[in-house]
């Protein structure tokens, strides 16, 4: 057992702190491959003020970026450099954050492991310390485990990720930091890189609770720019709805809140040895006045299926684009091809500059959207997360101003919870498996052991997304093997400083041990 000592982190910074100085080395130089992109700074000149001076951050490799490559992990966009700044980007420079550089990501954000880049698998900075010999190598998850891992590694105060379907939950969960959901539609996605537009989400990723709030409030404002941003006037109202909970967080007590904790968010898959630290958590909740509630959320076991039919759907409408006709990587077809269709042509680069995962994943959403799967696939997926939708909407006693936004709201349920909390993730982080000269898993299968396992690690986390709701892991101890779990907190949509605050108490309580 690798030892895990507080200054363990402490000893993995100073190695980190030679290659800090030398911004003109390539970030890939550093052991977790965390960071993609030139750690440097002066591409972004400091603006001297704002809420955020003094946090070094990194952002995930979709995110667009004007004086960094944008490459989204993917080959077909490896020379893409981005005529403009996403807003979150902006955002960031404009309120005194320093960028570092860009974060390695699986392509296209799709995986849950971090294994499916151009630029090599991230690897969890937790097993690095010590001799090389002594190293673990396992999964930062995905897929903004690049993000994850340089905030763990100490190689910047925060990140920021996407969330599509847990991806950063999940590596905030292996990694041990903190990971931010937003509700969707308060942070803007103008100038992220879409893979499904119903699910995407730009997250905050940091070492407490207090930087991730910074973060997020800095980026949780109105852009025109993105048609899919929730509007002023329904921002306020969601506001106003979820501030009688927030008065009981502010006594000494929390007498008043009342917790659900999910009863399908236990399921098989979930190791044993995740449980015994939640129900430390929710005992030292209880302990200082929470009510806790068992719930039940009938329609979870189908989030999973739904939610790869729907996202595979929209990546395969989205992806259409890298034709190697407009942008990005062309491959010229050879002498004597067919050149009576254009996907003909269109065929010679996205083979080449797509990697195994993304192919995977555009013809199941090729096929969920062809006359013959539509209805029994696709409509059937939408049915589902209508479900999953309403049961959030009984359990919570705050009620959704997105079922209302214009007229009066009505109460939510008199016995119902303020938030959810759950186990993050089904284990601890996985070890990689060991590729090959081009990628891919030795044994000749996706890792871990098969694609199906790689996709219900997000088995915790895609409920949430489908229904857009805030969700929040913070780190709730260590499993059997001595690497972290996280707890996630999941609130009615809108009520994100109501999930932040409780991630706090959470956190106080981790102190508190």
């Amino acid at each position: 057992m690798i030892s895990r000592s507080p200054s363990r982190f402490c000893r993995l910074h100073e190695t980190i702190r030679p290659y800090e100085r030398n911004v003109s080395s390539p970030a890939r130089a550093h052991p977790t491959n965390a960071l993609v992109g030139p750690l440097g700074t002066s591409s972004y000149p400091l603006s001297g003020a704002g809420p955020l001076v003094g946090l070094r951050l990194a952002v995930k490799d979709n995110i667009c970026t004007k004086s960094l490559p944008t490459t989204c992990s993917s080959k077909v966009l490896q020379d893409y450099h981005s005529p403009f700044d996403a807003t979150v980007v902006s955002l960031l420079w404009n309120n005194g954050a320093e960028i570092v550089g860009k974060a390695n990501c699986d392509e296209f954000g799709m995986g849950s492991l971090n294994l499916y880049s151009v630029h090599g698998p991230v690897v969890n900075p937790f097993g690095l310390q010590g001799e090389e010999s002594a190293a673990e190598r396992r999964s930062a998850g995905g897929s903004s485990g690049g993000s994850a891992a340089a905030v763990a590694a100490g190689l910047c105060e925060a990140a920021l990720g996407t969330d599509t379907g847990g991806s950063v939950r999940l590596p905030a969960s292996y990694c041990g930091v903190v990971g931010m959901k937003p509700s969707y539609g308060i942070i803007s996605r103008w100038g992220v890189v879409s893979f499904a537009d119903s699910l995407d989400c730009v997250g905050v990723l940091a070492r407490d609770i207090d930087t991730t709030r910074r973060v997020h409030d800095s980026l949780a404002v109105w852009d025109h720019r993105d048609p899919t941003a929730a509007p002023p006037h329904v921002r306020t109202r969601a506001k106003r709805v979820s501030e009688s909970a927030l008065e009981y967080l502010k006594s000494e007590t929390l007498a008043g809140l009342r917790i659900g904790v999910p009863r399908e968010y236990f399921p098989s898959e979930l190791e044993q040895s995740v449980v015994a630290p939640l129900r430390s958590l929710l005992n030292q909740l209880r302990a200082r006045g929470a009510t806790i509630v068992p719930v039940s959320l009938p329609s979870t076991p189908y989030a999973l299926s739904a939610y790869y039919v729907i996202s595979s759907a929209e990546a395969s409408s989205n992806l259409a684009r890298y034709d190697g006709i407009e942008y990005g990587m062309r491959v010229e077809p050879p002498p004597g091809a067919n050149f009576t269709k254009t996907a003909n042509v269109y065929a010679y680069t996205r083979s080449q500059g797509f990697g195994r995962e993304v192919q995977r994943r555009i013809l199941l959403g090729t096929y969920a959207l062809s006359a013959d799967a539509f209805e029994n696939y696709f409509l059937q997926a939408q049915r589902v997360r209508k479900l999953i939708k309403a049961d959030f909407d009984r359990v919570f006693c705050i009620p959704s101003v997105l079922n209302s936004p214009s007229s009066p709201i009505s109460a939510g349920p008199s016995e119902g919870v303020h938030v959810l909390i759950h186990p993050s993730a089904i284990r601890t982080a996985p070890a990689l498996p060991t590729l090959d000269s081009e990628g891919n898993p030795e044994d000749g299968t996706d890792a871990p052991t098969s694609t199906l396992d790689a996709y219900v690690q997000d088995v915790m986390t895609v409920p949430a997304s489908l229904a857009g709701l805030p969700a929040l892991s913070i780190p709730a101890g260590t499993g059997a093997d001595g690497w972290p779990i996280g707890a996630s907190v999941v609130g009615q949509w809108g009520s994100d400083e109501l999930v932040l605050k409780v991630g706090e108490i959470i956190e106080r309580c981790r102190g508190d041990t």
